[in-house]
């Protein structure tokens, strides 16, 4: 095993999912799992829209203040050790307008964010990055704040991806270029190897090893080459890169005070983001743990498990490998697809955790 990276650990994070493709503001999260603001209770409670003449009502509930779900994935990760605070943007969404407005109906502190990681390069991750990064810009401005804004970016990003069906290709839409990135006003950091960011805060986990037989990456993948103006498989997706925090755990307490400790979540370690899992959920959790010296427990993984197009065979064995990781949350978002989650919730009851937009997670 090669030298473990020291990454630290944090009293805290908290998780504001501003693009993911499923909205559920109603439902309420499993016992003993994670803390979840964001609800239509929450927003109401929130609400910014007083009344003077409706009797004792003294808010409006709008329906323009809830986020709306759209093909992709972003979540603003915020850690907290100690008096000192570190944020990351994990991801920016498909495009840049529903971005913008899933982040003024959330009102988070951008000015606070200090590092964009993208998970990899595809545009329902990238999309959105142009605007994220100018609004958090101007934030930053507007708060007096002269810290860079950091992108975390895999260096090859490729020209086009697409899909090989049998009679045609289908091309994506083109990433961001570095070039365009820069003049949003970011500073672009290229790295393809595991490093730490933010006072070891955060670890990003650098391509991910292929281990286990079944997660075989994104079936029919193409790349664009456009020296030879050809196709060529790009099944693996190997720019794919997750962001890994260390929640630090309680003190194990004297029986005598066993009604207290149950007021504090039990299980902590790892908390894994993924933007896809196109290396496969399970080999990105595997690559956590071993990076960080294999004897940290996974407390969660978040974000996209891209099995919503997998079959019965595939899901079974992921959900399987995931409950020997025995991680105390999982949060299925953006391509997991509900099958996934149902199997989830069947085999592992109490720790499934919709990843939904507009949800506030503290762990």
């Amino acid at each position: 095993m090669e030298t473990p990276i020291n990454l630290g650990e944090v009293d805290s994070l908290e998780a504001i999912v501003i693009i993911d493709n499923e909205l559920d503001p109603l439902s309420s999260p499993a016992p003993d799992t994670v803390q979840v603001s964001g609800t239509l209770g929450s927003i109401a409670m929130g609400s910014t829209h007083t009344l003077t003449d409706r009797g004792e009502a003294c808010k409006e509930f709008r329906l323009e203040d809830v986020c709306c779900a759209a093909h992709g994935l972003s979540i603003l990760v915020t850690a907290t050790r100690g008096d000192k605070k570190h944020a990351i943007l994990f991801d920016a969404g498909p495009e840049e307008e529903a971005w913008e407005r899933n982040v003024k109906r959330l009102r988070p502190n951008l000015s606070s964010v200090e590092v964009i990681h993208l998970s990899h390069w595809h545009r329902d991750h990238s999309g959105g990055l142009p605007r994220a990064i100018r609004m958090i810009t101007d934030a930053k401005r507007a708060a007096s704040r002269s810290d860079d804004l950091v992108a975390d970016l895999h260096p090859d990003r490729p020209v086009y991806r697409g899909i090989a069906l049998p009679e045609y290709i289908i091309s994506h839409e083109a990433d961001p270029t570095f070039e365009a990135i820069e003049s949003a006003g970011a500073v672009v950091d290229k790295r393809s190897e595991p490093h730490t960011v933010l006072d070891d805060f955060f670890l990003v986990s650098g391509e991910i090893p292929r281990v286990t037989p079944y997660e075989t990456g994104l079936k029919n993948a193409v790349q664009y080459d456009p020296d030879d103006n050809e196709w060529f498989s790009d099944e693996v997706i190997k720019d794919e890169r997750s962001l890994i925090c260390n929640l630090k755990g309680m003190p194990t307490l004297h029986p005598f005070y066993k009604l207290i400790e149950l007021t504090y979540s039990l299980g902590k370690g790892l908390v894994v983001f993924t933007g896809c899992s196109h290396a496969g959920v399970v080999n990105t959790t595997k690559h956590a743990v071993q990076l960080t010296g294999g004897t940290v427990p996974v407390h969660a993984v978040v974000g996209g498990f891209h099995l919503a197009t997998s079959d019965a065979d595939q899901i079974q064995n992921t959900v399987a490998d995931l409950k020997r990781l025995d991680p105390a949350v999982l949060m299925p978002g953006h391509c997991s697809g509900w099958r996934a989650k149902f199997a989830i919730e069947r085999h592992m009851p109490g720790s499934l955790v919709p990843c939904t937009v507009g949800s506030k997670i503290t762990f």
